[in-house]
Order: C-alpha cells, then sequence, then structure tokens
C-alpha cells in the first residue's frame, strides 16, 4: 500500500509541473498577441499614409509611363507659353512700380499725375493685348497634359481654374478713376459760385449779370481728366459729377428770387388775378434764367465737352436744365392755362405768350437738341395751351356782353361795373401791348384749323362789342319804372361812352361822328333830366296872385319845400361817376333853383321871418344851405367805383350760368 501511494503521489507532482508549464506558454503567448496587435495599431497610420501618397507618387511617375513622343512634345508647348508670359510679368512689375505715384493726390501736380496715368493705360493696354495670347498658350498646354496624361487631374483642374479667373477678370485690365474723378469735382466745385442777388434787386440785375465761365485753365484741366476716364469707360460718371454740380449751381443762383410761386398747384388758388403777381414775375424771372444762367451752361458744356461730340454737351446741357428748373417754369405757366376762364385770364395768357415768344429764338438754340424733347415737349403743349385758352376766352367776349342784357341796371342810375370794364378792357386788348400780341395769337390759331385771319376780324369783333353794349344800354333804360331815373341813366352812359372813348385805339376805330353822337345824346337826357326834375321847383315859387299875402308866401314855401326835400331824399343815392358831368349837372341844378329861391326869399322872406319860432317851417333853408345841398348831390360811394387797373377777384366760368364779365367787372373795388 506504501509503494501504491508513493507512485500516486510522483504523479501528482508532475501533473502540476504540467499545469505551471501550460500556463506561462499561455502568458507568453498573450504577451506576444499583445505585442503584435500594438504593432498592427501603429502599422494603421501608416498605411493610409501610403495610401495616400500613392495618387501622386502614381502622377510623378506618370510621365515616365507616358508616350515618349507625348514627353518630348510637352516642351514644345512649354517654351511656346513662356514668351508671352514672362513680356506679361514684366508689365506687371513695371504698373507695380507706378503704385506710389498713381495714390499721390492729383491736385498738386495734376499735368505729372496724367502722365503717369497715361503709362499706366499703355501698360493696361499691352496686358488686354498679350494676356489674352498667354493664356491661350497655357490652356494649350493644359489641353495638351490633359489629353495625353501627362499631369495629374487635380493639378490640371487647378490651372483650368486659375486661368477662367484670368479670362473673366476684367477690371484687371480697366482704370478705377476714382482719384481723378474726385479731383473732377473738386474742380467743379471749386469754380462754380452761385450769384450774389437779393430778391428785391432780382428784376433791375437779371438785365446785367451773367455768371462769369470757368478760367480757361480749369476748363483745360476738365478737358485733360475727361480725356483718361473717358479711355477707361468713366464718360458717363464724369457727366454725372458735371450735371450734378452745375445744376445745383444753377439752383443755389435762382433761391434769391423766391421761386417757390412756381409749385402753386390749382387748388391752391381761386383764379388768375389771385396770382396776377406771380405771373408778371415769372415773365422776368424766366427771361433771365434763359438769356443768363442757362445760356452760361449751354456754352461751358461745349466748352468742356466739345472734343467728346454734339450729343454728349447737349445732352448733359438738357440734363442741367431739367434738374436745374426750366421744366418747373414751364409747368407754371401750363398752371395759369388750367385756371378757370375770365377776361383777366386773357391779358395773362397774352402776358405768358409774349414773354415766350420773346424768347423763342433761345429756346430753340439752347433746348432744340434731341436730348432736349421733354423741354421741346412741355413748350409746345404750353404754347398750345396758351393760344386755344387766349382764342376761347376772346371770341367769347362778345356773348358774355350780351348775357349782361338780363341783368338788372344799377340803382343809382350810373355807370354799370361791365360797362365801365368793358370799354376799358377793349381798349387795353387794342392798346401797343396787347394788340399785336392777340392778332399774333388769333393768327395762329386760324392757321392751325388752316383759315386765314385778318386784322379787320378783331375791329369787327370789338365793334360787335361796343354794339352789344349799345343795345344792353337801351334795353338797361327802359327797364326803369322812373322815367327820370332812366334819363338820369341815358346822360350817365352817353357821356361815359363818349368821354372814355375818345381819345383812345377804340375810339378811333369808331370813329369821330360816332363819339359826337354820344355827346349829343348825353346833352339831350341831361336836358330832359333837368325839366323833369329840377326844372319844375321854381314853378312853386310863383308870383302870381296876391304875393304879398302872408298865407300865400307861407303855402308856395311850404310846397316847395315839400317837393325839394322829396326830390333831394330820391336823387341822394343817385351817382355820377364822372366828377366832371357831375359838377356841370350840380351847376345847372343850382342855376335852374337857387336864383330864383334867393329872389324869392329876398322879397318875400321877411313876411315869414315876422311869424317868430314858426317861421323855419317855411323858411327851411337858407340860401347857402341850399346851394351847398344841390352842390353835393351825386357823389359816388367810397369804394364804389375804380379803374380797371385795381386788383379784381372773379372765380366764375363763362359756362357755369354766372357771366363771368359781369362777375369781373362787378369785382372793381
Amino acid at each position: 500500500m506504501a509503494e501504491s501511494w508513493k507512485g500516486a503521489s510522483n504523479d501528482n507532482k508532475d501533473k502540476i509541473q504540467n499545469l505551471i508549464a501550460a500556463r506561462k506558454s499561455l502568458k507568453l503567448s498573450l504577451e506576444k498577441s499583445k505585442s503584435l496587435g500594438l504593432a498592427l495599431g501603429k502599422a494603421g497610420p501608416r498605411l493610409d499614409e501610403i495610401n495616400q501618397r500613392l495618387p501622386s507618387l502614381e502622377a510623378s511617375v506618370r510621365p515616365i509611363r507616358a508616350d515618349k513622343d507625348a514627353l518630348v512634345a510637352v516642351g514644345g508647348h512649354i517654351n511656346r507659353a513662356v514668351g508671352p508670359a514672362a513680356a506679361v510679368l514684366k508689365v506687371f512689375d513695371a504698373v507695380h512700380g507706378l503704385e506710389k505715384s498713381l495714390l499721390s493726390d492729383p491736385r498738386h501736380d495734376l499735368p505729372g499725375y496724367l502722365s503717369v496715368l497715361k503709362r499706366l493705360e499703355e501698360a493696361l493696354k499691352f496686358l488686354g493685348e498679350n494676356c489674352g495670347l498667354a493664356v491661350q498658350w497655357l490652356e494649350d498646354i493644359v489641353e495638351y497634359l490633359e489629353d495625353n496624361s501627362v499631369a495629374d487631374e487635380k493639378y490640371l483642374s487647378n490651372l483650368k481654374k486659375c486661368l477662367r479667373e484670368l479670362q473673366n477678370d476684367d477690371e484687371r485690365s480697366r482704370l478705377d478713376g476714382g482719384l481723378l474723378e474726385g479731383e473732377f469735382r473738386r474742380l467743379l466745385a471749386e469754380h462754380s459760385v452761385p450769384l450774389e442777388m437779393s430778391s428785391s434787386s432780382a428784376d433791375e440785375q437779371a438785365a446785367a449779370i451773367a455768371p462769369s465761365q470757368l478760367p480757361v485753365a480749369v476748363i483745360q484741366k476738365l478737358q485733360a481728366i475727361l480725356g483718361r476716364l473717358i479711355a477707361n469707360n468713366r464718360l458717363e460718371k464724369c457727366i454725372s459729377i458735371y450735371v450734378e454740380v452745375r445744376s445745383s449751381n444753377v439752383r443755389s443762383s435762382l433761391q434769391a428770387l423766391n421761386l417757390d410761386y412756381l409749385e402753386i398747384s390749382i387748388a391752391e388758388f381761386n383764379d388768375v388775378q389771385s396770382i396776377e403777381g406771380y405771373i408778371a414775375q415769372w415773365g422776368k424771372h424766366l427771361e433771365f434764367a434763359v438769356k443768363h444762367l442757362f445760356e452760361a451752361e449751354y456754352k461751358l458744356c461745349n466748352d468742356v465737352f466739345e472734343r467728346i461730340g454734339l450729343d454728349v454737351w447737349m445732352g448733359c446741357f438738357a440734363k442741367i436744365a431739367a434738374q436745374a428748373g426750366i421744366l418747373a417754369f414751364l409747368q407754371f405757366g401750363k398752371t395759369v392755362t388750367e385756371s378757370k376762364n375770365d377776361p383777366i385770364k386773357l391779358l395773362k395768357l397774352l402776358d405768358i405768350f409774349a414773354s415766350l415768344n420773346k424768347l423763342r429764338l433761345d429756346f430753340n438754340r439752347l433746348f432744340g437738341g434731341a436730348a432736349c424733347a421733354e423741354i421741346q415737349n412741355l413748350t409746345r403743349d404750353l404754347i398750345k395751351s396758351v393760344i386755344d385758352g387766349a382764342a376761347e376766352i376772346f371770341w367769347e367776349l362778345l356773348v358774355q356782353v350780351e348775357l349782361q342784357r338780363k341783368i338788372p341796371p344799377p340803382a343809382d342810375g350810373g355807370v354799370p361795373r361791365p360797362v365801365t370794364f368793358v370799354t376799358e378792357y377793349c381798349n387795353k386788348l387794342l392798346g401797343d401791348d396787347y394788340k399785336p400780341i392777340l392778332t399774333h395769337v388769333l393768327h395762329i390759331h386760324r392757321s392751325w384749323k388752316h383759315e386765314k385771319f385778318q386784322d379787320k376780324l378783331l375791329v369787327k369783333e370789338m365793334l360787335s362789342i361796343i354794339k352789344a353794349i349799345e343795345l344792353n344800354l337801351e334795353t338797361w333804360m327802359k327797364s326803369y319804372e322812373d322815367n327820370t331815373l332812366s334819363n338820369f341813366f341815358a346822360m350817365n352812359n352817353h357821356y361815359h361812352l363818349y368821354k372814355h372813348l375818345k381819345g383812345t385805339k377804340l375810339g378811333e376805330i369808331l370813329g369821330d361822328s360816332w363819339l359826337r353822337e354820344h355827346e349829343q345824346y348825353k346833352d339831350y337826357y341831361a336836358a330832359i333830366f333837368l325839366r323833369d326834375s329840377w326844372g319844375k321847383l321854381p314853378s312853386h315859387l310863383s308870383r302870381e296872385g296876391r304875393a304879398t299875402a302872408r298865407d300865400l308866401v307861407k303855402k308856395r314855401l311850404k310846397t316847395f319845400n315839400e317837393a325839394f326835400d322829396e326830390m333831394y331824399n330820391k336823387q341822394s343815392n343817385w351817382v355820377v361817376p364822372d366828377r366832371d358831368l357831375r359838377e356841370k349837372t350840380s351847376q345847372l341844378i343850382v342855376q335852374s333853383v337857387v336864383p330864383v329861391y334867393r329872389s324869392y326869399m329876398q322879397n318875400y322872406g321877411p313876411l315869414v321871418e315876422q311869424e317868430g319860432n314858426s317861421s323855419s317851417k317855411y323858411a327851411k333853408y337858407s340860401v347857402q344851405s341850399l346851394e351847398q345841398m344841390l352842390s353835393s348831390l351825386f357823389l359816388p360811394k367810397p369804394g364804389r367805383y375804380g379803374s380797371f387797373k385795381v386788383n379784381r377777384r372773379v372765380s366764375d366760368k363763362f359756362d357755369n350760368g354766372v357771366p363771368a364779365l359781369h362777375r369781373a367787372a362787378s369785382a372793381i373795388v
């Protein structure tokens, strides 16, 4: 048994030794596996790096693999591109050498700056002409390399991208011109000075003042700058700068004239008369602007841009004129033509036409080019509106006078305002100031209709208007219920026609016989008026019968006083507008009444004076007071009558149901 146990013990020892050996072997294997894993981990990035380098290595060895003939031909292509490319690089170096001079301020040495700029332009011109050739040769090389697989695709792609950028970058061969444009603006601004003119003296100065031209040296500098900038396609920018500076200068010159009225609209005024003063200013201001300001700009545009061409400087001038305010002047005139029709508007339209016609040659010369088409269209439209409007109002005058027939005559027996208005108005139209203009306007208006106009048509129309006035007077005379007032009215109006037309253009047309006829009518109706009114008073102071009887004297004085008071009260509201006629009429009345009254009171006054306190009932008036009362008759009421020259306010159109002529005359205050 002992031997058996001993043998078993030895077997166990062997097994343990084997286990220990196996453990060591496994441990060693694990360590080797770990080392191998670490080695594999380090080999991964190296493999990636090798993988990334393979394409470049492949590209590097590609020429070796390429066809031998293709490799030989590459050298020829490269040699052909080297010449132009080298020349281009040399010019680029020269351009960089000019950089410092080009960045300096041109005002310090403009000729030197322009000289450097010219060299730059020559260099840019060379680059523009030769860069294309160099690029073309390079493109040939890239195409050859690509077709023959001589170069790497990525390398070829980068080359193509660079060549496209060279072809598309136009600005590299173009001059910026910023500094020169700044110098162009500075020269203009420093020598563009508005006129020093106050609004109060604008009218007087307009005829004498003309803005000074730019100095010759400045014009020469501007032309030199233009020459350089035009070569680099910067002309439009120069024109923009020029128009901005010079139009602003013209506007500044016009500001002193207070031209705010040019912006007025139809809604802002009732009628032409409310802006009469503006229309008068408009003509003077337009003449000043055209003959002095725009004339100066026209000449200056020609001086500065003459070397470039007519179309350029005319276009430049057109923009200056439009931006400086000529369009506003024309629009104001158009606004006047669109206002309500009335007789005064005709005069204002003729004023506008006269102003435009006076400037006709200037307009044709300054604004006759194609560039001024907008100004031409507005001017033509304005002239047509003025002529059409003036002709319409003129030919409507007779109708308006005839419409007055329906209006009641004045209750005071005076001269109706329409009669005063029309006679003065017709004389104005026939005067030296308006007749030539009106004739011209009517002639043009008829010619548009292919009709002839003769001066006798104007005269005929005026005679028709006066005839209509005469018919109106006859109608008004018959409309009075009081015959005395009717005769008084006739005396006033026949004298008005005689006196106020004698020695006038209209009076000359009507003739001396016509004038004498109305003078005779005046005398006739004056005599009837005196006979039927004041001429009846002396009969109440008759000396027939027992003239010395106190009661009879008292009765006759009482009757006289009652008749006198009634007549005086009635006629105290009557009016004789003309001073000479009024004084003469009063004198005739005094001569008719006062001498008889004086004689009667001298002879019989003492009889009633003995009555004491009651004597005043019969001896009511002294000779002096009676004469004073009669001499004060027929005075016009303050503000009742006036002259044609006084401002009027009219707002009625001819076709609105209320005769505008009557309203125009009624507005005389």
